[in-house]
């Protein structure tokens, strides 16, 4: 689950800290200028995005051809998802972002570091319950199905 801090920052910082850029650029380069260039981060974004998102398509069919499971592609593939969304909403900060999501040795480290993040907090969290058991059944496909008897 999302804390409100992070709610808060996404949907009030995020947006205010955008506005205040337009209007500096606006103040420094004019209206029309600023407008262009949020415009020309989008498009150049985009096509930027296309070729990464290629790059990453053709390492994960690779990968699956080898026999080996594309997980990084998978999550470098949502990054990306991520970085096009940035850059299609105006404003420079969130271009800045998503132009950083498109360099792949930073978006691969900052994947990592999500990816330890995780693992660790997973782990430390069944700390002290012991083993988990799982109760089932099972049975082999040339065998009848038990449920069906």
């Amino acid at each position: 689950m999302i804390p409100f801090p992070l709610l808060f920052l996404l949907f009030l910082v995020v947006p205010l800290l955008e506005i205040y850029l337009l209007i500096k650029a606006g103040s420094v380069i004019g209206a029309l200028p600023t407008v262009a260039l949020v415009v020309f981060t989008a498009v150049l974004g985009g096509f930027l995005l296309r070729l990464q998102g290629l790059s990453t398509l053709n390492r994960m069919r690779a990968n699956m051809t080898q026999g080996k499971l594309p997980a990084m592609e998978i999550m470098e593939g949502a990054a990306l998802l991520v970085a096009g969304g940035l850059l299609l909403t105006p404003g420079f900060f969130t271009d800045a972002i998503g132009f950083l999501l498109l360099i792949p040795p930073l978006r691969r480290y900052w994947l990592l570091k999500i990816i330890n993040r995780v693992t660790i907090n997973s782990v430390s969290r069944n700390e002290g319950r012991g083993p988990r058991t799982f109760d089932g059944e099972s049975w082999r496909d040339d065998d009848e199905d038990p449920r069906l008897r």
